[in-house]
């Protein structure tokens, strides 16, 4: 949990401040690539799941209309505006009619668009997306100055090479250190493109170009990145370290699994938790608070 209380995240038209109950964001597919075999291109269902999520606690809904995984190809630019416009369009009849579940949760939830490429973030920005989720790890300043320019804000996760293409090759002798490094590189990248600290939030990228003592490591020292200030997203459901680590091969059945790292997160500085399953992950984190 993000302990300071000097620190402000900044939205299009509103703020989060911290220290508070960490954040979950919900994740809804708009494919059907999906690793975890939740995605959807039906519209209806797509808006259902996302409904679901904001009734459960959902504080973040993150929209994503193309599959990270990198056995598959990339979508065309063109198909993923289309697929997340499908979604914008009805968003706001649906949430209209949805419940939030308690006062402490962010509502309307924040709509996060997942995405990497400039061209689909130009088109998504005054759609009512207050965050885009960038998984490309910033390589340029273009996504930066998009977000400087309408005031969403922007995160930046950690990550080496082009997304869409296997990283298995990456070693680190010390992963947290080089993520120091990293951060300390795009966030200035991003604050000297305009947009000013206060978007912008921090993701170590749990899977991306690292291994699973890697990511292991990642959850251990977590608290280290702290020094930035920043609000950090851990996204932390299904990941594959855990299906290594509990030989699991099949990302559903790793929920309990999920709200273990979950709790590993949030007690080394995690504010912002992007999960599947937000019933197991809010209830988690009701009972933390009151452990505190």
């Amino acid at each position: 949990m993000v302990d300071s209380d000097r620190v402000i995240w900044k939205l299009p038209h509103r703020e989060v401040r911290f220290p508070r109950r960490p954040l979950v964001m919900g994740i809804v597919n708009v494919n059907d690539d999906s690793f975890s075999g939740d995605g959807t291109l039906v519209i209806e269902d797509a808006l259902g799941i996302a409904r679901a999520h904001a009734e459960a606690g959902a504080d973040i809904i993150d929209v994503g209309a193309e599959s990270a995984r990198t056995n598959r190809e990339a979508v065309a630019i063109e198909e993923e505006v289309r697929r997340l416009y499908g979604f914008f369009e009805r968003w706001e009849l649906v949430v209209a009619e949805a419940v939030p579940r308690d006062s402490e949760q962010v509502w309307p939830p924040v709509i996060s668009v997942n995405t990497w490429r400039p061209e689909v973030v130009e088109a998504v920005l005054g759609q009512g997306v207050e965050l885009i989720n960038d998984i490309g790890g910033l390589p340029d300043d273009r996504n930066a100055r998009l977000c400087a320019r309408t005031g969403a804000s922007l995160v930046i996760m950690h990550t080496v090479g082009e997304p869409k293409v296997p990283h298995f090759h990456q070693s680190w002798t010390d992963v947290v250190a080089a993520m120091e490094r990293f951060f300390d590189e795009k966030v200035l990248m991003a604050e000297k493109a305009g947009l000013a600290a206060e978007r912008i939030v921090l993701d170590p990228g749990i899977d991306f170009a690292k291994q699973r003592d890697d990511n292991l490591t990642v959850y251990r020292d977590l608290e280290r990145l702290g020094r930035f200030e920043r609000p950090l997203l851990v996204p932390v459901s299904r990941k594959t370290v855990i299906g290594e680590v509990l030989d699991l091969p099949d990302p559903v059945e790793r929920d309990a699994g999920t709200v273990a790292c979950a709790a590993a997160a949030v007690r080394r500085g995690g504010s912002i938790l992007r999960v599947h399953n937000v019933e197991a992950v809010w209830q988690s984190l009701r009972v933390l608070t009151q452990l505190a």
